[in-house]
């Protein structure tokens, strides 16, 4: 009974984590031309079919509350500077797995389409919680409204991942990563406004990139 146990805990953990970063479902992408998924398939916090007479989407559920802990009614629908909107990347521009070992840039469009704030955060692909850094920044992630970030001529803005800081002004950007830990990242907007839900503004694949410049 014990090994039965044992083996089914890793089945399931397997399976949920396949569900996860390879799901099935069409409609797993926030924008349909990205990598950026998201844990309301269906837009539906409750992820019912069809209004419930379908049932209930139980994968896309099993997503969510596998890389999530809890929702609410305000996560989930399309009201503009009500509430908040999420979306996570766990694969680069070319459909590969974030490696924990290579360096990352993606590029925030100029005017954030948060009413309140926008974050950027990286988590543990195991634990699924904040990546654990060593201490060379405060925070695994950036907040337009809480850091000073060095802004292109075009006002986007351009973060980087790595496990080193860069010698430059850009370490403004800099998120620490750890060479050992893989990680997935949440980009989290707090009272999101129209452009968002319409998809005329968008945050850019992650890309790999060979050193941190401009």
């Amino acid at each position: 009974m014990q090994r039965a146990l044992t083996t089914g805990v890793a089945v399931g953990n397997a399976t949920v984590r396949a569900i996860w970063l390879k799901p099935r479902d069409e409609c797993t992408y926030f924008f349909d031309d990205t990598k950026w998924g998201t844990g309301f398939i269906g837009k539906d916090y409750q992820w019912l079919k069809d209004g419930g007479m379908g049932g209930r989407n139980l994968d896309a559920r099993t997503l969510f509350f596998y890389s999530a802990t809890v929702n609410t009614p305000a996560m989930a629908p399309e009201i503009p500077g009500v509430g908040s909107n999420y979306a996570f990347a766990t694969k680069d521009e070319s459909s590969v797995f974030l490696d924990d070992s290579k360096r990352y840039k993606v590029n925030i469009p100029a005017d954030a389409v948060a009413k309140d704030f926008c974050s950027f955060v990286v988590h543990d692909l195991q634990a699924r919680s904040e990546l654990q850094i060593s201490g060379g920044t405060d925070y695994p992630g950036k907040n337009n409204k809480r850091d000073k970030l060095v802004y292109k001529e075009d006002d986007s803005v351009d973060l980087y991942f790595v496990p080193i800081a860069p010698e430059s002004a850009l370490s403004a950007n800099w998120t620490e990563t750890v060479s050992s830990e893989a990680w997935f990242a949440l980009l989290r907007l707090y009272g999101p406004l129209q452009p968002w839900f319409d998809q005329t503004w968008k945050p850019s694949d992650l890309e790999q990139i060979d050193c941190c410049v401009n």
